[in-house]
This record gives structure tokens, C-alpha cells and sequence, in this order.
């Protein structure tokens, strides 16, 4: 007696933000819970440094911003690497579970060193999922809508960065810093372990169809690569690439500097914690909203200009917020960070899409957020050795000027690598 086995019929693949729509739309979602994970902190925990565990120096206090930093920046870099390797989807789901003790040492804090940690594993959470979901969107959505596919990206994890900030602002003047804002650290864990789990498909296979038919931005950036030499093109030796790199590093370097500095210079100023809460929360959203325009118009007026653009507006932000005093000048002022932003963050994503092949496209993007995240620890390190030496003020200046310089060096090294007429 003889059986046949009838192999499961296979899913066709299908490269496009169309063809892909409801699994598109489930990422942007479990992305949204990543971005409120980081957000649960945006307002309060530079506060409870100040308040409930006293540090004075700034160094000190921005020292979960470094643990973050450091352990994000080194965790992308293995996503890449892992995502190849074993799949986006178990990557993605190893990093929910790694997540889900962080609001839990946020709340039981008994000294700094706690928080310090539960940044630690932030920051592994952020660097897995993060990192695994944009890969997953490239995989999807194919060349032709790549910064699209970024902006709707990287719009929902800010906006959620945004909203949370603002809900925990509010919920701290309620009910004070400690438990009640980081419940919603609790609840969003759970949502996107539940998901990622669940609903989540794998799509490592869709970077394997594109590479097959695979025409690169520069002919020298064959399949047939070693990891050292994908950081070393990535991080120095490729024009586009290294720019975008420095680029990445230097926005998060002034981010870094948003988030530990800011709510101590307003609340030294006079705000209450729920005004803070609003500046906050309005750096991240109009940051988040622009992303869903700024990465179409990289699909339609290329990427070089844009991200120029972006780094300046951001510098001028920055200066303002130095040069003001009241709560209307610091408001423009998150504008402004927030639209630079917004031109700069899906933009320099889609780079990397354009340059790396798709056989090496996954540690490319890990490379690139390697040098992003770092700039969170670089940025907490300057700005707080500063401030501890000239104060405040002068250390967001020195910010400001870096930003700047680096929007000139995109301008000289970057070529265009998207063109219109390719799409």
C-alpha cells in the first residue's frame, strides 16, 4: 500500500505595498508598539532622575541614555546578521519577549542602577524589533515605493513615541512619576509579543525573489560579500552608505539630547510636568506625521536634497531651543526638529534599500543603525559633559553645530540614488 503526501501549496510571491497590504498594515501596527515602548519614557524618566533619585550632574543622569544607546546600536547590528540567518520572525518575537521585564524595573526602581538596566534590555528590545520590522517592509513592498514603505514606518513608531510621551505626561501630573505611566509600558509589551506571535509571517523569502532579479544602485556592490567587509562599505568605504551612516548617527545624537536634556531645561524654566509632556510629546509627532509625506517624496524627488534639508531644519530647532526661554519659542522649536526629521529619517532608510543588494541589504541596515543609535550614547555623552562644564545651554548650542555639519557633509559626499524616472 502506497501513500502520496500533497505538499501545502505555497503563498505566491508578490513584491509591492498593494499586493502585500494586510501584513504591511500588521507591521506598521506591531511598530507603533515598539515606538510607545521608548515613548513610556520620553517624559518621566529624566524627571525621576531630578526628583526621586537626585542626581545633579547631567552626566549622570543621562547615563540610561548611553546604556540604551550602546546596547541598541550593538544589538542592530546583529539583527541584520540573525535576520539572515534564522528568519525576520523569530527575531522579531525574541525581541517582545526581551522587552517585557522594562516597564517592570521602571516601576520597582529601587536605585539608578535598575533603570539603568531595564534600558539595557530597551534597548536589545528596540534594536531586535525595530530593526526586524523595517527589514520585513523592504522584503514586502520591492524598490519601486521603498520610501513610502519607510515613512509609514517610521511614522507609526513616532507617532506612538509622541502620544505615549504626552499620555504619560499627563498620567504623572495625575498620579505621579512612579507606577501609573509605565502600565502602558506593560500593556503595549504584551500587544506586540501577542501579534508578532500570532499574525506575524515570515518574509526573509521576499528578499530572496528580489535578489534574484536584482540590479544595484552601483554595479561594484555584488551578492558575494563578507560581513566585515559589508561594515566597512556601509560605514566609510561607499559614499552613499557612510553618509547616511554619519547622517543617522548625528540625528540621533541630537535626539539623545531631546530626550535627557530638554524636559530638565523646561522644568528648571517653570513648566509643570504636563506642559513638558506636550513639548515632549510634539517633537515626535510632527516628526511622525511628516515621515508618511517626506518618504514619498524621496520615492518621487530623490533622497540627497531631502535629507540635507532635514539635518539644517534640525540644527535650527536646536539653536532656538537654546536661544528661547518661554513655552511658544520652544513649541516652533519642536516644529522644526520634528520636520528635519521627518525629512531625514525614512529618507536615509531607503539609502541603504537603494545601495545594499538584497542578499546583504538586512546587515547593511544593521550596520546603518549600528552608527544611528550609537549617536543616542554620543549625543548623552556631549551633551552632558558639557552642560556639567558650561551648562545647559551651551551644551545644546555645541549640538546644533554638529547637526549642521553634518548636513553639509551629506550635501558633498552623498550621491542621488534614487531616481524618479527608475520608478
Amino acid at each position: 500500500m502506497s501513500t502520496t503526501t500533497t505538499a501545502a501549496p505555497t503563498r505566491p510571491i508578490r513584491l509591492g505595498l498593494r499586493e502585500n497590504l494586510a501584513q504591511f498594515t500588521l507591521l506598521v501596527a506591531v511598530n507603533a508598539l515598539v515606538g510607545g515602548m521608548i515613548g513610556q519614557e520620553r517624559t518621566v524618566l529624566p524627571l525621576l532622575a531630578d526628583q526621586i533619585f537626585a542626581l545633579s550632574a547631567f552626566t549622570a543622569t543621562l547615563t540610561f541614555i548611553v546604556a540604551f544607546g550602546v546596547t541598541k546600536a550593538l544589538t542592530n547590528l546583529a539583527a541584520g546578521s540573525l535576520s539572515d540567518r534564522y528568519g525576520r520572525k523569530p527575531v522579531l518575537v525574541a525581541g517582545w519577549l526581551i522587552g517585557l521585564p522594562v516597564p517592570l524595573l521602571l516601576i520597582w526602581a529601587p536605585s539608578w542602577g535598575w533603570v539603568i538596566a531595564a534600558n539595557i534590555l530597551l534597548g536589545i528590545n528596540q534594536g531586535l524589533t525595530w530593526s526586524t520590522t523595517i527589514v520585513m517592509k523592504i522584503d514586502l513592498v520591492g524598490p519601486a515605493r521603498r520610501g513610502l514603505a519607510m515613512g509609514f514606518n517610521e511614522a507609526a513608531g513616532y507617532m506612538a513615541v509622541a502620544a505615549t510621551a504626552l499620555a504619560t505626561g499627563w498620567l504623572a501630573a495625575e498620579h505621579g512619576l512612579r507606577p501609573t505611566p509605565f502600565y502602558l509600558g506593560l500593556a503595549f509589551a504584551a500587544l506586540g509579543l501577542g501579534l508578532s506571535t500570532i499574525f506575524v509571517r515570515e518574509t526573509r523569502d521576499y528578499a530572496r525573489h528580489e535578489a534574484a532579479n536584482h540590479v544595484p544602485a552601483n554595479s561594484d556592490h555584488h551578492d558575494e560579500l563578507t560581513s566585515r567587509q559589508i561594515f566597512t562599505l556601509t560605514s566609510f568605504r561607499e559614499k552613499a552608505l557612510s553618509a547616511a551612516s554619519q547622517a543617522g548617527l548625528v540625528n540621533n545624537l541630537n535626539d539623545g539630547l531631546a530626550w535627557g536634556l530638554y524636559p530638565i531645561l523646561f522644568a528648571t524654566s517653570g513648566l509643570g510636568v504636563a506642559r513638558i509632556g506636550v513639548l515632549v510629546a510634539l517633537y515626535p509627532a510632527v516628526w511622525g506625521l511628516g515621515q508618511m509625506l517626506t518618504g514619498w517624496l524621496s520615492d518621487h524627488w530623490g533622497r540627497k536634497w531631502l535629507i540635507t534639508a532635514g539635518m539644517l531644519l534640525q540644527a535650527a530647532g536646536i539653536g532656538l531651543v537654546a536661544a528661547a526661554h518661554t513655552f511658544t519659542p520652544w513649541a516652533i522649536a519642536a516644529i522644526l526638529m520634528g520636520a528635519g526629521t521627518a525629512l531625514v529619517y525614512p529618507t536615509l532608510l531607503a539609502v541603504i534599500g537603494d545601495v545594499a543588494h538584497p542578499a546583504w541589504r538586512a546587515r547593511s541596515v544593521g550596520v546603518y543603525r549600528l552608527w544611528r543609535d550609537l549617536g543616542y550614547a554620543v549625543g548623552a555623552l556631549i551633551a552632558g559633559i558639557t552642560a556639567d562644564l558650561f551648562g545647559i545651554r551651551p551644551a545644546i548650542w555645541t549640538i546644533a553645530a554638529i547637526t549642521a555639519a553634518s548636513g553639509l557633509i551629506v550635501a558633498m559626499r552623498m550621491y542621488e540614488t534614487h531616481r524618479p524616472s527608475a520608478t
